[in-house]
Parts: structure tokens; sequence; C-alpha cells
């Protein structure tokens, strides 16, 4: 319960969290130990929510820059359904925020020193890698990396869903 508490979790981490647990400190009771069924609890009662968690991780995520690749595998680690992926995935909008939240906490594209029309080959292709393990498309990370300005590169970010 006080991990619960203290921390948001998912079924499959708290699972392997107490299995974990009962493996450190061993099992004297009679069986096998009801791990699973005291997983159902906490989650009948409302303890451990997956949607809750793949929203608040997704956000947190896409906040410090990630794109949509990287929260899914973040998500899917954590044991979270594919269908509770999908209904919380980004939108095109949200990934561009997410892009340009990156680039500019990593000094990418405009957003890095010096002047445009100098920088070199091997720095652009450098910078599209990161953007690229960052979890976004080669398209985004493209169109940041190039963007001439800081204002090119955030009306570009500020487009809506399409």
């Amino acid at each position: 319960m006080a991990y619960v508490a203290r921390f948001a979790t998912s079924r499959a981490k708290l699972e392997g969290y107490l299995a974990r647990k009962l493996r450190e400190r061993g099992w004297d009771g009679e069986g096998q130990a009801p791990v699973t069924s005291l997983v159902e609890r906490f989650v009948a009662a409302g303890y451990v929510d997956d949607a809750a968690f793949a929203r608040a991780k997704s956000g947190s995520l896409l906040r410090r820059g990630y794109g949509q690749r990287r929260v899914n595998q973040a998500l899917g680690a954590a044991g979270i359904d594919e269908d509770v992926r999908a209904e919380v995935r980004a939108g095109e909008g949200a990934q561009r925020r997410a892009a340009l939240a990156l680039a500019r906490k990593r000094g990418f594209g405009p957003f890095g020193r010096g002047d445009v029309s100098e920088r070199d080959r091997a720095l652009r292709e450098k910078q599209i890698a990161a953007m690229l393990r960052a979890g976004h498309g080669l398209d985004s990370a493209r169109e940041l990396v190039d963007a001439a300005s800081i204002e090119a590169a955030e009306e570009w970010a500020a487009l809506e869903d399409e």
C-alpha cells in the first residue's frame, strides 16, 4: 500500500515490484503468493489506473521533449496495453511542440550558437540524429534543424493538428 501511495504506477509495474519484493524477502505463506489478486484489488479500488498513468507519463515525456516513438516505448515498458497507448497518443500539434521543446533545450537549429548559414553538415546530421533518438520523426527533425529562425520554428510548432 505504501508503494502505491507514494509512486504512480501501472498494473504490470506493481505486479513486478511485488514479485521482486517477495523474491528478496521470501514468502512464508501457504502456496503461491496472491500477487495477482492483490493487484486486482488495487485496480478495482482505483489505486492503480493504467490509463491515468499513461496520460501522466505521456504528458511528462512530451513536455521534456521526447517524441511519440519514445513515449510509446516507455509506456510499453511500463506494461501499458496497446489500446490504452493508442488512446493517449499525442496529436500532431503536441508532437511538434515536443520537438520544439527538445530543440530549444538542446540548442538545435536556430536555437544554437552562430549563424544558421554557417552550420556545417556534420553538426546538422548530429542534431537530426539526436532528435531521431529522442523519438521524433525525420520530417520533424529536419524541419526544426533547418528552420531559418526561432520565429519560423515556433510558427511550425504552433500549427494545429492536421
